[in-house]
């Protein structure tokens, strides 16, 4: 029974930038807005209580001075002198009721006429009676009001009643409730001013993002990480005050291989910096440098830098740089073995003509000169090739030197490897590139020399000990004049003519490289020897 095939999980697609900054930013302004509302209304609430509260109090104050309530207290009830001051007041006010009191707690003045004379309702007026203010919420005849009484005294300071004003708990609610209202109005206004904010907010952001979402930022992000960490060039950027921006993983193992510390992010690049004058030439002048090659401890760098602009301004500047000692292994690598193919290709010819020999031989049944031959070609490749592969063990030198010993007898002269020579096998390719280099910019001074001379020779001795190389390279030509000897290896410096002078300055610049000294001895029309001393596999396995 077939299974079914399991179905690939969904991944839940993210919110855009402008949904997720509008709920952001709205959850933000609709909490601050409430809030604000909450506490505003507490606050006006408590405000509006405490104005009431104090308008009453006035009031029944206003009152109890008056000259007229007081007068009226001292006569009869039915006086008829404070009722229509308290209804007076009371309209003007807007107040539920002025109620006078005598010290019996006998109404002089109410609203309603029919309760004047009657005992006013509640006990909350009795610390009136005895002399202190108070302020209340209770039940009359009326509806719940908020109730303020004062006392009155006479011209003698003597209590002789109280003044109650009462404000109705209907009329606090709804100044309350307008209040509240236009709160609300104040939110709502403040909420389309935010969306107003939160719209401009998020155009801005699209267009300074280029209208990338922010999960597509972080996949690019990561994916141009990934790609500086892959790549082999080294990469460094920097800022406009020549502050680190970036630098991958390949700029960081170069910079350390070649000098004491890499710069970390944030760290500012010195001027002074062999390796990084460029950023600085770029980011303060604006000028780009492409395929520049420097020279650093040994090893040759291939820079490119180019500055980082913002329409007319500089921002920055990327430096990209790759080492070229590892190509020029390989292909020095390459070139040596192909030599050493070319070589062998040319000496399978050579034996096939000398198999036909040996076949024409047979027929003839010539056997004496067959022996003769066979044992001739058969030393002589002991003495050219056998002889110089156990000397050389390693397969790049031997093919180079081959190539050279063709070179040499194609221009009529004779390259011959020491006896004593012994080199075995080094497993560092930057020791090699560097000999290949010294030998054959010897060899080749050697056989310019040696020019048009006939049959010149030139000995090439390679001794290897205590992790130490000597190589000797010595010739029979014309010789180097005593004077020059001083300057030979100094750039420009040559007896050929002009623009030459570059062989020797190389091969003393790398030698340097590795630590090694070369040394010159020359006898005009005698002789001229070069030795040379490098180390050879340290840190290596020697084969």
């Amino acid at each position: 029974m077939n299974q079914p095939l399991p179905q690939p999980a969904r991944h839940k697609r993210p919110l855009k930038l402008s949904t997720l900054v509008s709920l952001m930013i709205g959850a933000v302004i609709i909490t601050v807005l409430l809030s604000v509302h909450v506490l505003y209304y507490v606050q006006i609430e408590n405000f509006t209580k405490m104005h009431i509260k104090d308008k009453a109090i006035a009031v029944a104050r206003t009152l109890a001075s008056s000259p007229e309530i007081q007068r009226g207290l001292t006569l009869p009830p039915d006086s008829g002198i404070i009722q229509p001051i308290a209804v007076e007041v009371q309209k003007r006010d807007c107040l539920l009721f002025i109620v006078v009191v005598n010290m019996q707690g006998i109404r002089l003045s109410h609203p309603n006429p029919d309760n004047i004379g009657k005992h006013f309702v509640g006990d909350d007026f009795i610390p009136a009676l005895k002399g202190e203010e108070n302020v209340s919420v209770n039940h009359g005849v009326l509806v719940e009001a908020l109730r303020a009484f004062t006392p009155v005294y006479n011209a003698k300071h003597q209590q002789i009643g109280v003044v109650a004003v009462g404000i109705s708990l209907d009329d606090v609610t709804q100044q309350i409730n307008q209040s509240r209202w236009n709160i609300f109005w104040t939110v709502i206004f403040g909420a389309l001013v935010g969306l107003l904010g939160i719209l401009i907010l998020v155009r801005r952001l699209k267009r300074i993002l280029f209208g990338l979402e922010p999960h597509e930022i972080s996949t690019l992000f990561e994916e141009r990480q990934a790609i500086l960490e892959s790549i082999k060039e080294g990469v460094i950027a920097v800022d406009e005050h020549s502050r680190v921006s970036l630098i991958n993983q390949a700029a960081r193992q170069l910079l350390s291989e070649t000098s004491t510390q890499a710069p970390l992010t944030g760290d500012v690049i010195p001027a002074s910096s062999i390796m990084l004058s460029h950023l600085h030439d770029a980011l303060h002048h604006g000028r780009a440098w492409h395929d520049e090659k420097l020279n650093v401890r040994g090893r040759t760098l291939i820079s490119n830098t180019v500055p980082v602009r913002s329409g007319q301004r500089i921002i920055g500047a990327v430096c990209t740089f790759r080492d070229k000692t590892e190509i020029s292994e390989l292909m020095l690598r390459l070139d040596g073995m192909v030599n050493y193919v070319d070589i062998l290709s040319e000496r399978s010819h050579e034996f096939m003509n000398k198999l036909h020999v040996i076949l024409g031989l047979l027929h003839m049944k010539n056997y004496s000169q067959l022996e003769a031959f066979i044992l001739k070609t058969a030393n002589g490749y002991q003495t050219e090739i056998g002889s110089l592969l156990q000397k050389i063990k390693s397969p790049l030198i031997a093919g180079f030197l081959l190539t050279k010993i063709n070179r040499a007898s194609s221009s009529g002269h004779r390259l011959m490897l020491s006896d004593a020579s012994d080199l075995p096998n080094n497993g560092s390719e930057e020791q090699i590139a560097v000999l290949i280099t010294v030998l054959g910019n010897l060899i080749e001074n050697a056989l310019e020399a040696l020019g048009q001379q006939s049959q010149g020779e030139i000995h090439v001795l390679l001794h290897y000990q205590n992790g130490w190389l000597a190589c000797e390279v010595s010739d029979d030509g014309p010789g180097i004049p005593a004077e020059q000897l001083t300057t030979i290896f100094e750039k420009g410096v040559s007896s050929k003519g002009s623009e030459r002078g570059v062989g020797l300055f190389l091969v003393r610049q790398q030698i340097d490289s590795l630590g090694g000294n070369v040394t010159v001895e020359s006898e005009p029309g005698v002789y001229t020897q070069f030795l040379v001393q490098l180390p050879w596999g340290r840190g290596v396995s020697i084969q």
